[in-house]
């Protein structure tokens, strides 16, 4: 076999596999978030350990987003991106959340700018003044 080539195992650990698929940059993040309850298999908790199969639905959150995508390949190594986001397809309910969400987090940061420079201590009176009175 050379080194071009590509194993498929029937089978693969959870954490393995996210890391892999670059979901997390370490397997201990990947075993971390399974852990902590931020990772369900087949819509269930599980632990790190967990065997992986094609078709399986994996539900995770991945910073200020939840993914829910469907495993279409399984991969030992941690793979360039593009060949990483081949092993896995992500739904359109998901995608659309998603999209949903980044829309309302770039709104919300127009309602509540934040200031060019730290208010200087006559300005923390004004705002405790201002706090107060409501």
């Amino acid at each position: 076999m050379s080194k071009t080539e590509i194993q498929h195992p029937d089978s693969i650990r959870l954490d393995k596999w996210l890391w892999a698929c670059r979901f997390y940059k370490t397997r201990t993040l990947a075993k971390n978030m399974i852990d902590g309850g931020k990772v369900h298999y087949n819509g269930q908790r599980c632990k790190a350990s967990k065997m992986v199969e094609v078709g399986a639905s994996i539900k995770l959150a991945q910073g200020y987003d939840e993914k829910t995508v469907i495993v279409k390949g399984l991969a030992e190594k941690r793979l360039a991106a593009p060949l990483a986001q081949a092993l896995y397809e992500e739904t359109s309910d998901s995608l659309k959340i998603r999209q949903e969400r980044a829309e309302l987090r770039k709104t919300n940061s127009l309602y509540a700018p934040h200031p060019d420079t730290k208010p200087d201590k006559k300005m923390r009176r004004q705002l405790l003044l201002i706090k107060s009175q409501q």
